[in-house]
């Protein structure tokens, strides 16, 4: 059973780009972009949805794993660059969810480098897919936008 409602709240976090982001070229080095998403997967499961990421994986052992990920990069980010990382929920599955997540100017809203990213839920000891907890699910949805 897939509920998507017609548009999701962006969190969002600014970021700022540091020399160990960057490859020699002095631009990020594009795996450092993955870093600095999963770290915001955690912030919004943190503080969002006020879940608790340690919570959910290390004491309740429900994973997260990535099953598809699809990136876009656009433009470059430099040390010293004031970003903006920004997460929405694209489509809220049973057993799954995908994410749009990006890098942007904050000010000029010029996309760096954007995201399609499929979470499943598991079980860390079976290591298969389980149903989106309904704790989970219902803080998910508690970021809808009315249409």
């Amino acid at each position: 059973m897939a509920e998507t409602p017609a548009r999701f709240a962006e969190f969002s976090r600014p970021r700022l780009i540091r020399f160990s982001d960057c490859d020699p070229a002095g631009i990020v080095f594009y795996p450092q972009y993955f870093v600095m998403l999963n770290g915001l997967v955690e912030d919004w499961v943190n503080e969002e949805l006020g879940i608790g990421y340690d919570a959910l994986v290390t004491g309740r052992r429900v994973g997260l794993p990535t099953v598809k990920l699809e990136a876009d990069f656009r433009a470059v980010s430099r040390m010293g660059d004031r970003v903006a990382l920004g997460l929405s929920v694209e489509r809220l599955g049973s057993r799954s969810l995908t994410l749009r997540l990006r890098c942007f100017e904050p000010v000029s809203g010029e996309v760096r480098m954007q995201v399609s990213q499929v979470l499943v839920t598991t079980s860390l000891e079976t290591h298969r897919a389980i149903e989106i907890p309904p704790d989970l699910r219902a803080a998910i949805l508690r970021g809808a936008m009315p249409s």
